[in-house]
């Protein structure tokens, strides 16, 4: 029997993201699955108890956790490759998929049931949906983050990531735009302490 799946998923953190890109502030996949898990419940929240929808806050959480997963055995493939064309992106998801379903066979068969819907995409559209916007979220957030160290490597990104964003026509995107980026902005002295 083959239990590897979590000593895999452990490496997540050092896979690093942003390849091409000067970075002052590495990010690795862990790190970046932990922020968009974060995002990813806030705004299932914000779909359920700001717009009503039906959405399960934790299960978007938990989709978010595990969305780069596949990038553990495939890498992070840098954006202006993975969606050069058509082409390379089907062939990009179809690698994903093969990583998935070998992580998935690492997992004992009566846990598989469980971490399968999670892996392969097959939960509800809501929570990929929120997951999608999380994703460029936290990337947008990266992207302040390097600006407010002095980067100019990333503004480029960060205007095509808000663009992004904005495209997706999310309420629940627009809403944290609104009501938490603007806080990203403040030094730690701006953002107040135990006092």
């Amino acid at each position: 029997m083959n239990n590897d799946f979590f000593a895999l998923i452990s490496r997540m953190r050092y896979i690093q993201r942003w390849s091409l890109m000067r970075n002052s502030i590495q990010e690795n996949v862990q790190e970046h699955s932990h922020m968009v898990a974060v995002i990813a419940h806030a705004l299932g929240v914000i779909s359920r108890d700001v717009f009503g929808k039906d959405c399960d806050p934790d299960a978007c959480a938990a989709v978010a956790l595990f969305h780069d997963a596949s990038e553990i055995l495939t890498g992070d493939l840098p954006t202006p490759i993975k969606y050069h064309d058509s082409e390379i992106t089907g062939a990009y998801r179809k690698v994903e998929a093969l990583a998935c379903e070998k992580l998935l066979n690492m997992l004992p068969e009566e846990l598989r049931h469980a971490y399968e819907p999670i892996l392969t995409g097959e939960t509800e559209n809501r929570c990929h949906a929120v997951v999608k916007a999380a994703d460029k979220l936290s990337a947008y957030i990266k992207c302040i983050e390097e600006r407010k160290a002095g980067n100019n490597e990333f503004l480029s990104a960060e205007k095509q990531t808000l663009s992004a964003i904005r495209d997706y026509a999310l309420p629940e995107a627009d809403y944290f735009l609104e009501h938490f980026i603007p806080a990203f902005e403040k030094t730690l002295d701006e953002l107040g302490s135990m006092e």
